[in-house]
């Protein structure tokens, strides 16, 4: 069995954002689907570890800005390889404004947004998935979605050979190249950056 497979799926990419109070946050997701059009709902299943679950959680809104192709690397780095508990991730970075609902949408690097209000939350043991209905959106931009396979292609830098063969084995995010050192991976490891499972690191020696 090759978990890789999942791989396959044919998915975008997105910037789930929210604000609780003073305080506005957003994540990287692959899990923005739309489920009904009349009347328009989306769905997004969001890592309970992250910070902008919480506040989706408790403030019922959210935006999800669509990435393009244009999208760069650096914006999956800021908002994917850090935690809004530790940093403010919108203290320094200009690319964006606010929906009508008071939300930060991402401006460079996308092609559209989406503003949705929670009707339902379903528990699925390490994500909430949020079914919400959808209160305003609209298209920034004509250029092609990012699939999850477009960055693996050509958005996220190809990891870089060591200098020298060392002989230690360790394990690397196949999504965002963190590396684990020890062998075995335990089974219910998290990566720290982006927060994908055990399954989706590949066992490597340098």
């Amino acid at each position: 069995m090759d978990p890789k497979a999942m791989f396959k799926l044919s998915y975008g990419l997105f910037v789930l954002t929210a604000r609780e109070g003073e305080k506005d946050n957003g994540c990287i997701t692959n899990t923005a689907i739309q489920v009904t059009s009349e009347p328009n709902r989306i769905s997004i299943a969001v890592n309970k570890a992250n910070y902008t679950h919480d506040m989706v959680m408790h403030t019922r809104k959210f935006n999800v800005s669509i990435l393009s192709q244009e999208a760069s690397f650096d914006t999956f780095k800021h908002f994917g390889f850090q935690s809004g508990r530790n940093v403010d991730k919108f203290a320094d970075f200009t690319a964006c404004k606010r929906a009508e609902n008071g939300i930060y949408i991402i401006t460079a690097g996308t092609n559209a947004y989406i503003s949705a209000e929670v009707e339902q939350t379903i528990d699925l043991g390490t994500h909430t998935l949020f079914i919400a209905k959808v209160t305003d959106l609209d298209v920034l931009s004509s250029v092609s979605s990012a699939t999850y396979e477009y960055y693996q292609n050509n958005i996220k830098p190809k990891p870089q050979a060591p200098a020298a063969p060392t002989g230690k084995t360790v394990w690397r995010c196949t999504v965002c190249g963190y590396i684990y050192e020890g062998d075995p991976i335990p089974a219910d490891f998290i990566c720290p950056l982006c927060k994908h499972p055990a399954s989706d690191f590949e066992k490597i020696t340098q």
